[in-house]
C-alpha cells in the first residue's frame, strides 16, 4: 500500500509503575501472557502492512523490545526497533526518525492499542480523500469492574470516560473540531470559518481517538519542523491541522486573511460574493471543495482535509495507558473480546496450558487463563483471572478478577481480588490483597491484610 508503518511504543509509563520497568517497559506489559505489542504487530500483518519501524523511548528498552520482537516475529516482519530520549512526546519521537521516513504516506500507531479494525479500511480512506490527516476513532471504552471486586482500585463503578470532544461535519468523514484531555472541561470554541464552510457540525462525546493516525508525510514533516515545541502527536499536531485546514494557504489579493486564532478579520464588502460562495459549498455535500472561486472566477485558495475512519460499534478497541485500562484489557481478552486473544478456548470458556497442573478440587472458572508449567495445590479457586507461566500456587488459594503474571510464588490460604501482581513476587501464607499492585520481585509477608495499596521494591 506504499504506507510506511511507526509503532510508538513508549518507554517506561510512570502511570504503569510499579507494573513496568527497564526489563518489563509498556510494549512487553503481559495482555493474556503475551507482551501487548504483539496485538499491533498481529493486526499489521494481518493487513499486509510488514515494513515497520518500531520507536522506543530509553536505550534499555529499545534492546528489550527489539530483542523480544525479533526472535517473536524473525520471519514474518522487517523491523527496524529506533531508541530514541526519553519524554521526547510523540511529535518528538517522529522527530527523531523523520530521516528514515521516505513513503507518501505515515501509518503511526500506538504500541498499546489492543485492536481488531482492519487497518486496511483506515488506510483506504486516508487516500479517497487525499487527506493530510486521517485519524482513526472508536467508541469511548467503558472502564471499571465486570462484576463484584474492583480490579484498579479507584473505580468501583463502570461508567464511560470523557476522552475527547470531537466535531464531525453532516457526513460523517470530516474532523471539524476536536479538544483533549483538560480542554474537554472547558467551553467549547469552534472556529466560525469552519462552522461556516460546513454549515453544521455534530459534536460527539462518546467516541475516543486511538492515537492510530494515517497522515501525508510532506505536510507531517513540515508542521514538525516549524513547530518546535510540538509535544505530541494528539495534543499539539493533531488539532493544529484540525484548526488550519480551511487556511492551509494562505488567501492572496488580501482576500480573507484568516489569524492563526482562527478569528477572521473584517471582510471587504467587495468579497461578499466569496462568502455566499462558502455559504454555498455548505449544502453540497462536502465542503472540501478542492478550490473557493474568487470574484473573477479565478481559483485562490487550496484547502487541506482532515479525515476520520469510525470505527463500527462491534469492533474491540482500547488503549492500554493506565493500571484500569491494563485490568479491563486483560478482563476482556480472556472474556468477550477472546477471538483477539489467539488461543483456542475450552468448552468451559477458559485456557488451561497442557502443562500446567491443578489439584483436588480446584476450580479454574470461565474467562480465566492459566500458563504453561502452573501448579496449583487443592482446593483452589480462580474466577476471571489471568496466571501466568512457572507460578507456584498453594492450596486453600483463592484469585478473583486479578492478573498474576509469570513465576509467581503464592502461599497456602492466600487470597487475592482486584489485584495485579507482577512476576517473581512470592506471597507467604494467608495474604489477602484487595484493588493491589505488586511490583516485582517483592515480598508480602505471611498474614499480611492489603487493601488498595501499591507494593514495591523501594
Amino acid at each position: 500500500m506504499d504506507f510506511q508503518v511507526v509503532v510508538l511504543a513508549g518507554g517506561v509509563s510512570k502511570k504503569l509503575l510499579p507494573l513496568v520497568s527497564k526489563e518489563i517497559p509498556n510494549a512487553l506489559l503481559p495482555v493474556a501472557n503475551r507482551p501487548v505489542i504483539s496485538y499491533v504487530l498481529e493486526l499489521l500483518e494481518l493487513s499486509n502492512l510488514k515494513d515497520l519501524i518500531v520507536v522506543v523511548e530509553g536505550e534499555d528498552a529499545a534492546l528489550n523490545v527489539g530483542g523480544w520482537i525479533s526472535a517473536a516475529y524473525a520471519d514474518r516482519l522487517h523491523v527496524e526497533v529506533a531508541a530514541v530520549p526519553e519524554d521526547v512526546g510523540t511529535a518528538g519521537a517522529i522527530r527523531a526518525i523523520a530521516h528514515h521516513l521516505t513513503a507518501k504516506d505515515i501509518l503511526v500507531v500506538s504500541g498499546d492499542l489492543v485492536s481488531d479494525v482492519p487497518l486496511g479500511a483506515v488506510a483506504a480512506t486516508h487516500r479517497r480523500h487525499d487527506a493530510v490527516v486521517t485519524a482513526m476513532l472508536c467508541s469511548a471504552p467503558v472502564s471499571g469492574p465486570s462484576e463484584s471486586g474492583s480490579s484498579g482500585g479507584k473505580d468501583k463503578t463502570k461508567k464511560p470516560g470523557r476522552y475527547n470532544l470531537i466535531g464531525l461535519d453532516p457526513t460523517q468523514q470530516f474532523l471539524l473540531h476536536i479538544a483533549t484531555g483538560a480542554e474537554v472541561e472547558k467551553d467549547l470554541r469552534v472556529q466560525k470559518s469552519i462552522l461556516r464552510a460546513a454549515g453544521e457540525i455534530e459534536i460527539r462525546a462518546d467516541l475516543m481517538d486511538a492515537h492510530l493516525y494515517a497522515f501525508k508525510r510532506s505536510i507531517l514533516q513540515e508542521v514538525l519542523d516549524q513547530k518546535g515545541t510540538f509535544h505530541s502527536l494528539k495534543h499539539d499536531v493533531l488539532p493544529y491541522l484540525v484548526r488550519s485546514q480551511l487556511k492551509s494557504e494562505a488567501l492572496l489579493n488580501g482576500v480573507a486573511q484568516v489569524e492563526e486564532n482562527g478569528t477572521e478579520k473584517i471582510i471587504a464588502q467587495s468579497n461578499q460574493q466569496m462568502l455566499s460562495q462558502i455559504l454555498a459549498n455548505a449544502s453540497e455535500r462536502t465542503f472540501h471543495q478542492r478550490y473557493a472561486l474568487s470574484p473573477n472566477g479565478t481559483s485562490f485558495r487550496k484547502t487541506h482535509k482532515c479525515c476520520v475512519y469510525i470505527a463500527g460499534s462491534n469492533r474491540y478497541c482500547a488503549r492500554l495507558n493506565s493500571i484500569q485500562a491494563y485490568s479491563d484489557i486483560n478482563r476482556d481478552v480472556i472474556g468477550e473480546a477472546n477471538h483477539l486473544s489467539g488461543y483456542s478456548f475450552s468448552a468451559q470458556n477458559n485456557i488451561i496450558h497442557p502443562s500446567a497442573e491443578l489439584g483436588a478440587k480446584t476450580t479454574v472458572g470461565p474467562h480465566c487463563m492459566l500458563g504453561e508449567g502452573s501448579q496449583m495445590g487443592d482446593k483452589c479457586s480462580v474466577k476471571r483471572s489471568v496466571i501466568g507461566r512457572h507460578c507456584r500456587i498453594g492450596a486453600n488459594v483463592k484469585v478473583v478478577n486479578s492478573i498474576v503474571m509469570n513465576h509467581v510464588t503464592i502461599g497456602d490460604g492466600c487470597s487475592i481480588q482486584g489485584s495485579v501482581i507482577c512476576s517473581n513476587v512470592q506471597l507467604q501464607e494467608r495474604a489477602v490483597l484487595k484493588d493491589c499492585q505488586v511490583g516485582a520481585g517483592f515480598v508480602v509477608a505471611a498474614g499480611s491484610e492489603c487493601k488498595g495499596e501499591v507494593l514495591a521494591k523501594k
